[in-house]
């Protein structure tokens, strides 16, 4: 099982992005982000919207992620 909030953190830190500017392009507080990135799933709409802002589809890496766990059971 892939875990959301970690993988939007490291494409965040990949991308040289800070949690204060993310927490702005959200229109929430850090400490907001900060319970994203403990969350093992997330909204589809909040995870839409975190693609959009990061200009990377998640929706892909999760169905890359089934695709591998059905071909590995």
């Amino acid at each position: 099982m892939i875990h959301v909030g970690r993988l939007i953190e490291l494409k965040l830190h990949d991308q040289g992005r800070t949690v204060t500017w993310f927490a702005t392009q959200l229109c929430c507080t850090r400490p907001n982000v900060y319970k994203i990135f403990s969350k093992e799933s997330i909204d589809t709409y909040q995870l839409w919207r975190i693609s959009c802002i990061l200009g990377h589809n998640f929706f892909q890496d999760l169905s890359e992620a089934v695709k591998t766990d059905l071909f590995t059971s």
